[in-house]
């Protein structure tokens, strides 16, 4: 029985232990994510703006004939950005972003369409090289900070493959992307993440002849040609859509961390009450047993002492 005792006591001071790293993680996220949630307001008006920029050079130019704006006639092979976390103890957020990869590289597939990925986050990269997925391109250590600059290093990349794509189109042998695809986690509130596909290249045009949200579009004019303010505006569009998608993606993965951690302190207090009951119990089934001997042993000596006389 006192062995049973003792590592009912163990087991209670190891869930202690785990539940003091789990509510140090929690407090941790909830302090981050104040600052992870002002960055994605920040960054929101920069991207918007460009973003409006871009639906002008468009809209205003009804002839524009640009490989940013064409769909492909026989596309081959697309770039698939996935970002993902480079800590775990974020609940289900990975597992979400890479099944919805997975969704989307089928997708391509029944097109006829080769994805071709571009991982950010050492879990997603983890998870690639242990299925022996192929990728193009990684990155990591920025997933709960990211900055421009490293949002600008994917969009340059990204950008050169579409490129690529775009100059041996037709070819045999292809190394470049007809079409760029954004994996990633959208931060709706602090209870509410969920992953999202967003196709980056071609640029989708709708026509519409409702008015636009925000308001009439700038009237601007064009020099030298429409075509080339916007392949000036092309690397900053994509960088800027890259960035504010991973300053969606931190805040998610923060907001995911501290849920997930507080739901292991609570369960490992309710954990710990349960053992406290069951050490308790041990201990009174110790007490009563001790008592039961004494008892049985008093017994017998008077017993002994009785037939002696």
């Amino acid at each position: 029985m006192g062995a049973r005792l003792r590592l009912v006591r163990r087991r209670i001071g190891t869930v202690q232990s785990i539940a003091k790293i789990t509510r140090a993680q929690e407090l941790i996220a909830s302090s981050r994510i104040v600052r992870a949630q002002q960055q994605l307001r920040a960054a929101e008006p920069y991207a918007t703006e460009l973003t409006r920029a871009v639906e002008a050079v468009i809209s205003r130019s009804s002839t524009i004939n640009h490989p940013f704006t064409e769909e492909p006639e026989n596309p081959s092979r697309a770039a698939v950005l996935i970002l993902t976390s480079d800590q775990g103890f974020a609940g289900a957020y990975n597992a979400n972003v890479l099944r919805e990869s997975a969704r989307l590289r089928q997708r391509l597939r029944d097109r006829g369409v080769e994805p071709v990925l571009y991982v950010a986050g050492r879990k997603g990269i983890s998870w690639h090289r242990f299925r022996e997925l192929d990728l193009a391109e990684s990155w990591s250590g920025f997933s709960a900070a990211p900055r421009y600059r490293d949002a600008q290093a994917i969009a340059t990349v990204l950008l050169e493959a579409f490129n690529a794509g775009r100059d041996d189109r037709g070819g045999a042998d292809r190394d470049g992307v007809d079409e760029i695809h954004l994996v990633c986690t959208e931060f709706v509130t602090m209870l509410t993440q969920r992953p999202a596909v967003r196709r980056i290249l071609p640029l989708q045009i709708e026509e519409t002849e409702e008015e636009h949200p925000a308001g009439p579009l700038p009237q601007y004019e064009f020099e030298p040609s429409p075509a080339e303010v916007l392949d000036a505006l092309m690397p900053q569009y994509v960088a800027s859509r890259i960035y504010y998608a991973m300053l969606e993606a931190a805040a998610s993965e923060l907001a995911s961390r501290r849920r997930a951690m507080k739901a292991a302190t609570d369960n490992a207090g309710d954990l710990i009450e349960r053992l406290t009951r069951e050490a308790n119990n041990a201990r009174q089934a110790e007490i009563t047993q001790e008592i039961s001997e004494i008892v049985g042993g008093s017994n017998a000596l008077a017993g002994a002492s009785a037939m002696n006389e």
